[in-house]
This record gives structure tokens, C-alpha cells and sequence, in this order.
């Protein structure tokens, strides 16, 4: 299993040593380096590149938050710092975590889990992504002989089939996903719906779920609107498994599916529903 490389960035060398103790127990992490203020941390992380940094708020001349925004491309980020007051602004830059000194073993082996977690979602997402782009790669090579050869892939100029990937007006046909070192391919006929999970996006095919690296306004946007709706922030589902619409207090309803699943319907996205339905609430 690849490494997971790790940059500490603190101020104080007791606090380093202490987080470096921690880490050099574990064999997943590799420690790339060690930083004591914000601008080496900068030249460290464009040089080394690591997956993840371990980042003090306080630092002199350039604070942890300010190192971040100076990065084109920050890495996952946990903040290890004596002070609470910046908890909010550390999870608006989507820190994966905020563990307050002094911290005991436990606490700070929870943060490394959460972030082991997240980078290998992601990895796994960047798989995939790569495998699906290969593949689509490979079709069109394919798809381009075929036609070179006059074997009727087109018909009056027009293209029959579309990308693994993608249907003929560029909506999503099926999904790469890679979960326990194995790569799926799943059709987005046997989605039943969509909801957001943190950095990701769960999706459900009848009892099974899949974790896919995407944001959901960008899901939202890839897939057939004809064909899917966004019923809630949180929430996008296929429209043919709606089952019913149950009223609740106040003009709320609940959207129920073909399996049982009951899910929130926003009260901003009712009119689109009801379009998709053809027919008022």
C-alpha cells in the first residue's frame, strides 16, 4: 500500500516532536519533512508534495491559514493548535479536522484515521477517474477504426454510440467507482439515488452503496435532468422509483421510493418536482 506522506508544521520544536512520536508509529504515514513556520511550509509542500499536513494556526510572520491560501492546491489539512477560536474559519477552508493542544493520544489517533480515510477515498476516486478515462480512450480508438473501416458505427453522419461514459447528448450512461482494490462499473439505470456524504457522494443501487470523489452540483449537472432530480441539498434521485409524495406539517412533503427509502423534499425545489411529475402538489 502506497504511503501516506505527511508534512508537521508547528512553530514549537516540543510540539513537532511530539506529533512526530505519534506518527512514526504507524506504518501507513511516511513524515516527508518537518516545518517551523509557514513559509517553509510552502516551499515544503511544493517540493515534496505530501497528502497530508498536520498545521498550527499560530505561527509568526505567516499563520496556517494564510500558508493555505498562498497553495494553488492545498493537501488535506488537520489543524493541531492551542487555540478553539478558529475551529469555524479551520472548517471553512475544509480541514479535515481541528485537535486542540494539549491533546491526549486518542484524540490525535481519531484525526489520523479520519485522514487516512479521506486519502484513500480519494485515491481510490482518482483510480477510477483514470481507469474511466482510459477506457473512453480505448472506445474511441476502437470506435474510430470501425468507422475508418465503413462498418455503419455511423449512420448519416451521425454517431450511434456514445463514450463508455456518456450517452449522446453527454449525460452520464455509467459510473467507475473502485471500493476493496476492485473496480466497478455501474449504470446509472440501476441508481436508485444520490445523497451527499462530506468531500463525496453516496450512491445507492438497491441494498448497495458506492463512495464517488465528486460534489453534488456537479453530479447534478453531469447526469440527465429528464432522468434525475435534485429534491434536496442533499438528496438527487432517479425520478421513475418515486413511489409516492407524503404530505407532512406545514406543506412539507417526503419523497418515498419504490424501496421504502423516505427522503426530505426542500421546499425550493417542489416546483421542479411537480414539472417532472406532471402534476401539482
Amino acid at each position: 500500500m502506497e504511503p501516506i506522506r505527511t508534512l508537521i508544521v508547528d512553530d514549537e520544536p516540543l510540539a513537532r516532536d511530539g506529533i512526530r512520536v505519534l506518527l512514526e508509529k504507524d506504518p501507513e504515514i511516511e513524515i516527508v519533512g518537518e516545518c517551523a513556520d509557514g513559509e517553509q511550509a510552502i516551499s515544503a509542500i511544493e517540493e515534496s508534495s505530501p497528502d497530508l499536513v498536520f498545521l498550527d494556526v499560530q505561527m509568526p510572520e505567516r499563520n496556517g491559514f494564510e500558508t493555505l491560501r498562498d497553495l494553488e492546491t492545498p493537501p488535506f489539512v488537520v489543524f493541531v493548535t492551542a487555540y478553539d477560536e478558529y475551529a469555524i474559519e479551520a472548517f471553512e477552508v475544509h480541514a479535515l479536522d481541528y485537535v486542540l493542544k494539549p491533546f491526549d493520544d486518542a484524540r490525535f489517533l481519531a484525526a489520523v484515521a479520519r485522514a487516512k480515510r479521506e486519502i484513500r477515498q480519494r485515491r481510490d476516486s482518482e483510480f477510477a477517474a483514470r481507469v474511466a478515462e482510459m477506457l473512453a480512450r480505448r472506445e474511441g480508438a476502437d470506435r474510430g477504426t470501425r468507422e475508418a473501416g465503413g462498418n455503419g458505427e455511423r449512420v448519416n453522419g451521425a454517431r450511434v454510440h456514445g463514450s463508455p461514459a456518456q450517452d449522446e447528448d453527454g449525460h452520464l450512461r455509467r459510473l467507475v467507482v473502485r471500493r476493496a482494490g476492485r473496480v466497478f462499473f455501474v449504470d446509472v439505470d440501476r441508481i436508485d439515488w444520490f445523497e451527499a456524504a462530506d468531500y463525496y457522494v453516496r450512491l445507492h443501487t438497491g441494498d448497495d452503496t458506492h463512495l464517488l470523489r465528486i460534489t453534488m452540483k456537479e453530479l447534478e449537472r453531469a447526469l440527465d435532468p429528464g432522468r434525475f432530480i435534485r429534491i434536496h441539498r442533499s438528496h438527487i434521485v432517479r425520478i421513475d422509483v418515486i413511489r409516492e409524495l407524503q404530505p407532512c406539517f406545514h406543506g412539507e412533503y417526503v419523497v418515498i421510493l419504490d424501496d421504502g427509502t423516505k427522503l426530505p423534499l426542500s421546499r425550493s425545489r417542489r416546483k421542479r418536482l411537480e414539472r417532472a411529475l406532471g402534476q401539482r402538489l
